[in-house]
């Protein structure tokens, strides 16, 4: 009997949670490695890179939603990191192109690197919080929306 390829993935995902979960700096090192067999080590570094240059920005509003944007190499990306699902796990999305073709066209990746940045710089305290008001907020998604 064949496995289906969506349930494989679905649970290759929420063995993905818990490792970044346990994810800290003091076992930085033991989850970057376990992290490795989810992901290319491309990608991997690509999404660490994001993190060391202050890239994943968090915007927050006075009434405590956060608005997630990766500076890209060519564009600013939205990433909404903890969608709900039915099936009770987060999902993520991410504008790029690269999310666009690589996760949901050709299901070869779990995710992108904006996507694996994000989860990671929230896990390790590494976003780069912006207030915002709710005019500024509009103005944000105004931005997204006319990419």
């Amino acid at each position: 009997m064949m496995s289906n390829p969506k349930n494989n993935a679905s649970g290759m995902t929420v063995i993905l949670e818990t490792v970044i979960k346990e994810l800290d700096a003091n076992n930085l090192d033991d989850s970057l490695e376990k992290l490795r067999f989810f992901f290319p080590e491309t990608l991997l570094l690509a999404a660490l890179d994001l993190i060391d240059r202050d890239s994943v920005i968090v915007y927050k509003t006075a009434w405590g939603r956060p608005q997630y944007e990766v500076l890209g190499s060519t564009a600013t990306y939205t990433v909404y990191p903890s969608l709900p699902s039915a099936n009770g796990h987060n999902l993520a999305y991410c504008t790029c192109p690269a999310y666009a073709y690589s996760v949901l066209l050709s299901e070869t990746q779990l995710m992108c690197k904006h996507v694996l940045a994000t989860l990671l710089a929230c896990r390790l305290e590494r976003c780069v919080e912006r207030p915002i008001t709710a005019d500024e907020l509009a103005s944000v998604i105004a931005r997204q929306c006319s990419i």
